[in-house]
């Protein structure tokens, strides 16, 4: 039987280990087992079991420590991962096998790990060869994603994530239930951009024509390959909930081996559930 991995990604601050637990309790309804992997060395409070804990094998603060080491607290991190690369056996032992298993991974939010380090992309390979079918879950806060620029960067940042580890991918705003109403209606075009129009808002910001031909080129790859989109997260809402993890079960065909049915919010509706999420309650 196939085992199921989400690698729960995204900046610090951008609701991981929130997610988590929303996710874990949702699953619980459910009756689903899901099982979740602190792997964030520098971790200090969370509000869910964990079947394995890296601090169990290793911590920032001791590598900081160290006086042979003389590490900061990134540098630090860095070290503690590159420290479990070389011991993921210690990781087999402590996930074991039981069949359909369906594991969290709670990821660090330090970008280099996305970017140019290989840590995460071997983490990826060791699940792989131990029949994981692995989804990254890259998660953004919704609100710090209300401007044209700091929804380019976390565009970036997805991709980035994306392209390091070579395996299918979620995005996700976070925190949707602590927006606004209003803020809620500015954010809902970034939900599923149109990428020119993006770029038509940020022209009188941009001054040099150097950065408006690189802007208009990173915006026109984007949206002519339709590289990448959000759902909406709202902890608060049991079907925002929902709509995340069918998407996520069908990138890694969970429970293939029953009938199993395509995401509620498919491409050809998309648009008319987000209209439906972001639609003002009917006061009784």
């Amino acid at each position: 039987m196939p085992r199921y991995a989400q690698l729960v990604m995204g900046p610090a601050g951008s609701g991981k280990s929130t997610y988590c637990a929303t996710m874990v309790q949702h699953c619980e309804a459910l009756g689903r087992a899901v099982q979740v992997v602190n792997l964030d060395p520098a971790a200090e409070l969370f509000s869910y079991p964990v079947m394995a804990d890296i601090r169990e094998l290793i911590e920032v603060d001791d590598v900081m420590e160290d006086e042979s080491l003389r590490f900061g607290p990134n540098g630090g991190l860095v070290f503690c991962m590159e420290y479990f690369a070389n011991n993921f056996n210690w990781l087999e032992e402590s996930l074991g096998h039981v069949e359909d298993d369906y594991i969290l991974f709670d990821c660090p939010g330090q970008i280099e790990l996305y970017t140019h380090l290989p840590v995460m992309k071997q983490l990826v390979e060791q699940l792989q060869q131990w029949e994981f079918r692995v989804c990254g879950v890259f998660l953004v806060d919704s609100q710090f994603m209300v401007e044209s620029f700091k929804f380019i960067s976390g565009i970036l940042a997805a991709l980035s994530a994306m392209i390091s580890l070579e395996i299918p991918q979620i995005n996700i705003m976070t925190k949707m239930d602590l927006l606004s109403k209003k803020a809620k209606k500015e954010i809902e075009k970034y939900l599923d951009p149109d990428m020119y129009s993006m770029i038509e808002d940020s022209t009188n910001i941009l001054k040099s024509k150097m950065f408006k031909k690189l802007t208009k080129s990173i915006c026109g790859l984007i949206d002519d390959y339709g590289m990448v989109r959000f759902l909406p997260f709202d902890r608060s809402d049991e079907e925002s909930i929902n709509i995340v993890l069918q998407h996520i079960d069908f990138t890694i065909q969970y429970g293939e081996d029953l009938e199993f049915k395509e995401p509620k919010e498919c491409e050809e509706d998309k648009s008319a559930l987000v209209d439906e999420y972001f639609q003002d309650p009917v006061d009784e």
